[in-house]
């Protein structure tokens, strides 16, 4: 029972230092592809395999060898990643509280405006170079080219994702056949029928992949919620693993520390006193 937390702690670093080999796998492969998707994704990745590597490693060498430094560090740094979680979701619940898609009269999927989303989240994807890359990655995954055999009763009757709503077809309310008096949605003078344009420029398309985010990022928060609680019990386990480590440097376990230590004792006052009463005994007889 002494050294529970130990075994316990050794287990479950060992577990996520194999469980960080495939992610640091799947970061190198995403390195060597050269679409915009993989090189977008690669960086985290690699980040995320090196820093569970090194945290797990530290952790197990700590536990099962008694290393008390290595055990420090391993927990001044899981605290750390506790902390920058947190914040991550604290973060994320505030950023993705907005949005969310218009119901449409007639049609099944919704549509989706840019305004309706917070600011940090447009001022991200209106960045050119950003959504350069966002762009490739819709064009490379061809999510429009499924709906190019619809007939116009499958827009009446199918669902569609929020890119596909806003970059594959131009908004519900716009009208080509006829000239109308009223303005316009700006995204119905940007829609073209070329298979690499389509509505990629449109403030829907981009509003689209904000609704994509925005439900990625609340599944997210929820799974960082659960890693939370269970980093929070790795830590509590790995302060007791902690505490017997350092107890058992400064208990003496081996002959030499323990000879050494004997020889560092005081003792007590009593023992003062028979031996003086010992002492007057033999004095006597």
């Amino acid at each position: 029972m002494y050294r529970f937390s130990n075994t316990l702690i050794g287990f479950l670093n060992l577990f996520t230092l194999l469980s960080s080999i495939p992610i640091i796998g799947a970061g190198l492969w995403m390195a060597r592809n050269r679409t915009s998707c993989e090189s977008f994704l690669q960086t985290p990745l690699l980040v995320l395999g090196f820093v569970v590597l090194l945290v797990s490693l530290a952790g197990f060498i700590g536990a099962c060898f008694r290393v008390a430094w290595a055990l420090w560090l391993y927990l001044v740094v899981m605290l750390l990643l506790i902390g920058t979680l947190l914040g991550l979701t604290l973060f994320g619940f505030v950023v993705t509280s907005q949005g969310g898609g218009k119901a449409v009269d007639g049609r099944v999927y919704k549509e989706y405006k840019l305004e309706d989303y917070s600011t940090w989240l447009r001022n991200r994807v209106q960045d050119p170079e950003y959504w350069f890359t966002i762009r490739n990655c819709i064009l490379g995954s061809r999510t429009c080219g499924q709906l190019a055999s619809w007939t116009p009763y499958d827009y009446l009757q199918k669902d569609m994702s929020p890119i596909q709503s806003g970059c594959c077809k131009p908004p519900t309310s716009c009208s080509y056949n006829m000239p109308t008096q009223t303005s316009q949605d700006p995204d119905c003078y940007k829609w073209n029928n070329a298979p690499n344009l389509l509505c990629y420029e449109c403030d829907s398309c981009k509003a689209g992949v904000l609704e994509e985010v925005r439900r990625d990022w609340h599944k997210l928060s929820v799974l960082n919620i659960v890693m939370l609680v269970f980093l929070i019990g790795i830590y509590s386990i790995g302060c007791c693993a902690f505490r017997n480590t350092k107890r058992a440097e400064t208990d003496y376990p081996n002959e030499e520390n323990r000879s050494n230590r004997m020889t560092k004792i005081r003792p007590r006052w009593d023992y003062y006193c028979w031996r003086w009463l010992k002492d007057q005994r033999e004095r006597l007889y």
